[in-house]
Parts: structure tokens; C-alpha cells; sequence
């Protein structure tokens, strides 16, 4: 088969090191293991270009390929990130090499598919979003345990409001919070768009609290208000990070074409 990567190398990425092979021509000891340390893949970055290797094969295993991906490719490596299936549906049996000498032999005769990486920002961008996704999930579920907290201790404050977080639900909750438990003086927190009548919120807003259920409604309010803030941070990051793609793009030189309109659509 024809030689498609002359300078190919392969790594099989574990969690706590990674095996490299090189071709045999490069290195008395063509196939080496490296921690997964900082300083150990820095380490195996200069081994890889001391052994003139231009292009590496590595499959996407787990998250533990990422940290290696970014120091191969700030030393101007092209890494080539393998899914695992299509390495072992290629004919073939590895016999007696190992995962980095199959991925390296694979990858210099071209049979390995590269995946999709987008650019350092987009892959910047992707990261400020994915984070802000789990700052939602988890301000999620202390919305969920602040409204249990409130049911154990029968305010039905779920009944009278559209949502628990809007301006009327969070002046209550936090009225509760701080200590005022009067009906009458917590439906003054009553927003004039309710459609509830003021007799019906004030029974819904008589509740049994204990000390344990406002302990665990103070806590998740707490909670609430910390994750909005970091959701607020994220926010500004991506924003910022919006910003600079924008300075970076170039406008088009002549007009995007109007859409063309359909035979028979009214104009």
C-alpha cells in the first residue's frame, strides 16, 4: 500500500499514560510511554519533534485526549483524532503491537478518518456555553428543592403564582427566608396582574414552619443566587468571546442575494 503519512505517529491515550509509537527508522526505542503529567506530555511533544514527526493518530478517549491534543498542537503538530470504532473495522489483526503501533501504521498508510475539530475559539466559545448549560441544570434542581421545602411545610405558594421565580414568588421566598411567616403582611408582596383573589393566596401562604424545612429553604435560595451569579459571569464571557469573532470576521465584499420568492407566494 502506498505511504500516505511518512512521518505518522500513533498514541493510545490512557488516564494515567499515554504510548507512543513512531516508525522504527526514527528512534532505537520507537515506541515509548509517557505519564499523563503536564510536564510529561511537554516531554513527549520534543520526542515526537526531534523524531521529525509532522502528523499523530490518537483516539478520542474520554476527556483524557484533551489535555495532550492542546500541548501536540502548540508545537505545530497535526493531531488527528481517531474514532475508536473505524480503528478496529479496518481489516486486520494487531496480533502481537500494540494499540499505538496499530494506530500509527493505520494512520501512515491513510486509513484513519480524522473527526471534526473546530478552531481554538470556537472550541473557546463551545466551552463558555457547555458551562453556562450546567450552571442551568443546577440551578434547576435547587429551584426543585427550595419548592419541596416550601410544600413540606404546606405554603402552596405553587397554586397562587404562574412561576415560584418570578418577582412575586422570590419577594415572597425571601421574605420567608427572613423571617416574616404572617399571611397577611407576605400577600402584600402580591403582584397587581395576580389573578388569584387576595383571600385565596393569603390561606395558601399559611404554612407549618418548622426550623428544618426554613433551614433547607434558606440554603437552596442561597444556592439560587450563587449559580445566577456565575450565570451572569458566563454571560459576560460569552459575550466578550462574541465580541472578538465578530472584530475578527470580515464583512462580505458585495450584498448577500435577496431571497428568491416562489412562483404563486404572495408578495
Amino acid at each position: 500500500m502506498p505511504v500516505v503519512h511518512p512521518n505518522a505517529a500513533g498514541i493510545d491515550i490512557g488516564s494515567q499514560f499515554h504510548v507512543v509509537s513512531v516508525p522504527p527508522d526514527r528512534d532505537s526505542e520507537p515506541v515509548r510511554t509517557f505519564k499523563s503529567f503536564t510536564g510529561e506530555l511537554h516531554a513527549m511533544a520534543k520526542w515526537l519533534k526531534a523524531c521529525s514527526i509532522e502528523t499523530i493518530a490518537m483516539e478520542l478517549t474520554g476527556v483524557y485526549w484533551i489535555p495532550a491534543y492542546e500541548i501536540l498542537e502548540s508545537y505545530g503538530l497535526e493531531v488527528f483524532l481517531v474514532n475508536a470504532r473505524e480503528a478496529k473495522n479496518v481489516p486486520g489483526r494487531k496480533t502481537d503491537i500494540n494499540d499505538a503501533q496499530w494506530l500509527q501504521k493505520l494512520h501512515q498508510f491513510g486509513l484513519l478518518r480524522a473527526s471534526f475539530r473546530p478552531t481554538n475559539e470556537i472550541v473557546e466559545l463551545r466551552a463558555y456555553i457547555r458551562q453556562r448549560e450546567r450552571l442551568l441544570d443546577c440551578k434547576v434542581e435547587h429551584i426543585q428543592h427550595m419548592q419541596q421545602a416550601m410544600m413540606e411545610m404546606n405554603v402552596q405558594l405553587h397554586h397562587v403564582v404562574t412561576d415560584i421565580t418570578g418577582k412575586t414568588g422570590m419577594e415572597i421566598i425571601r421574605a420567608i427566608v427572613a423571617g416574616q411567616h404572617d399571611p397577611e403582611e407576605l400577600v402584600k408582596f402580591r403582584d397587581c396582574r395576580c389573578k388569584n383573589p387576595l383571600d385565596v393566596m393569603i390561606a395558601a401562604l399559611t404554612g407549618n414552619y418548622r426550623p428544618e424545612h426554613l433551614f433547607t429553604l434558606k440554603q437552596s435560595l442561597a444556592l439560587i443566587d450563587f449559580y445566577a451569579s456565575q450565570l451572569i459571569e458566563c454571560d459576560e464571557a460569552i459575550a466578550l468571546k462574541m465580541k472578538q469573532l465578530q472584530q475578527q470576521t470580515e464583512p462580505p465584499e458585495k450584498p448577500l442575494p435577496k431571497k428568491k420568492q416562489s412562483k404563486g407566494a404572495i408578495p
